[in-house]
């Protein structure tokens, strides 16, 4: 069975992601799928818009998608595999087509939204989210950053909850992902078999109609605010993240010491160079924040020596070893100078030879 079903039923081009046992995670061949079919039905007539959802292990939603495959990411780095390049680049360019894409995009996000789950749910015209959504950008307890355009999409949310989110990789539920402006309505899981159905067999006149017929369904879920938004705002808006630090272990509330025990956990380089990203991401365009990105992922891999990357030492203390005590260099958030975070912004390549140079806008 394929890893990706991609089919049209009445208006609506279909797509499940099918790989349940890893919780749909990406590999490059899913990337290739998910991109064919959406060029494939982004000037068919027949198309009036795409549906994308999950598989769980007891059939259809439950699960939307864990993110990219980063046991092949850890294999890949170690075999000094192109592959691995290949996988970044075709992932933000399908990113980048789904953000930009003719026609309305309606991700079911069921069940675990995690990393490259976000990069092909965020673009969507139609966020949907449940009671069983749990959703985060979690990349800094494997020493890597938000990628898959979290630059652009967290930067985006209501006032400093993209630093909040991206460094510390917080899990949402489904009302709050509506409230961090990372979801556009929340149903509960009960209904998504009867919409899906109902999407795929309604005769609708044209694509806004089926935009306008999903957000408007009944019994959609009040947002729920991330508590405490102004100590959000304050301490995540401060110049640093030894400064953030600094005011967490300061105070004596438990939000603040809970927050300081979770950054202390994650890579001290790669909070800093994760909160460099969403500053400057904030004012660019997606297709360059995409380039950076793309930048960034090839200094991850390739900066230092394979065993000394902090991405491949990341993975395997989570995914590989799973010893869950990774080896970070340095290893503490006071021994991180901006000398060791400038390189992570750094060009590797001319922009006429970019691997994302034809990304417009």
């Amino acid at each position: 069975m394929s890893e990706v079903i991609a089919e049209i039923h009445g208006h609506i081009g279909c797509i499940t992601l099918n790989r349940p046992k890893a919780l749909n995670a990406l590999s490059l061949p899913m990337i290739r799928e998910l991109s064919a079919a959406l060029l494939r039905w982004q000037d068919d007539p027949q198309v009036l818009a795409v549906a994308v959802r999950g598989t769980g292990k007891e059939g259809p939603f439950g699960a939307f998608c864990a993110g990219g495959d980063i046991r092949f990411f850890h294999q890949a780095a170690h075999a000094g595999d192109t592959a691995l390049g290949d996988f970044f680049t075709e992932e933000y360019a399908l990113n980048h087509l789904i953000h930009t894409y003719k026609k309305p995009y309606i991700a079911f996000m069921d069940g675990i939204v995690m990393g490259g789950g976000m990069g092909i749910s965020q673009g969507a015209s139609v966020r949907v989210v449940t009671e069983r959504t749990k959703m985060a950008m979690p990349e800094t307890n494997i020493g890597l950053f938000p990628d898959v355009g979290g630059g652009y999409f967290l930067g985006r949310c209501p006032g400093k909850l993209g630093e909040y989110l991206g460094l510390t990789g917080l899990m949402l539920n489904g009302v709050q992902a509506v409230a961090a402006k990372l979801a556009d309505i929340a149903l509960p899981s009960s209904m998504l078999e009867a919409i899906w159905s109902k999407l795929t067999s309604s005769p609708f006149e044209n694509s806004e109609a089926v935009e306008r017929w999903v957000l408007a369904q009944p019994g959609s879920m009040a947002p729920e605010k991330l508590a405490p938004q102004p100590q959000i705002d304050s301490v995540f808006g401060l110049p640093t993240v030894q400064a953030m630090l600094d005011a967490l272990e300061a105070a004596s509330d438990e939000w603040s010491q809970k927050t300081a025990q979770t950054l202390r956990a994650r890579s001290p380089l790669m909070l800093n160079v994760v909160l460099e990203q969403i500053r400057r991401a904030r004012s660019m365009g997606l297709a360059d924040e995409l380039r950076m990105e793309r930048d960034m992922v090839h200094h991850c891999f390739h900066l230092r020596a394979v065993q000394d990357s902090e991405t491949v030492e990341g993975i395997r203390a989570l995914a590989v070893d799973k010893d869950h005590a990774p080896r970070w260099n340095p290893a503490r958030i006071e021994d991180v100078t901006p000398e060791m975070v400038a390189p992570y912004f750094a060009r590797p390549w001319p922009p006429t030879a970019h691997p994302l140079r034809d990304l417009a806008g």
